[in-house]
């Protein structure tokens, strides 16, 4: 699906370096930056549901551990 962006000339002057320093165009640069931060995103979710699971299933050893 095509896409229109408007950016400031910041960020556009940002894109640009980015995508100079990684050797790709402002477009695969924009699509990386993407793929980055929802993997980042996905990422957060799993470290937060894995820490929820540990101090509900584990409460009275992470209690212990607290007062060790």
């Amino acid at each position: 699906m095509a896409m229109t962006i408007r950016l400031t000339d910041e960020l556009d002057a940002k894109l640009e370096r980015l995508a100079n320093d990684l050797g790709v165009s402002k477009q695969q640069a924009v699509i990386q930056a993407i793929e980055l931060s929802s993997a980042k995103s996905i990422r957060e979710l799993q470290l937060a549901e894995a820490r929820n699971f540990v101090l509900t299933h584990d409460r009275d050893l992470m209690e212990k551990l607290a007062d060790a």
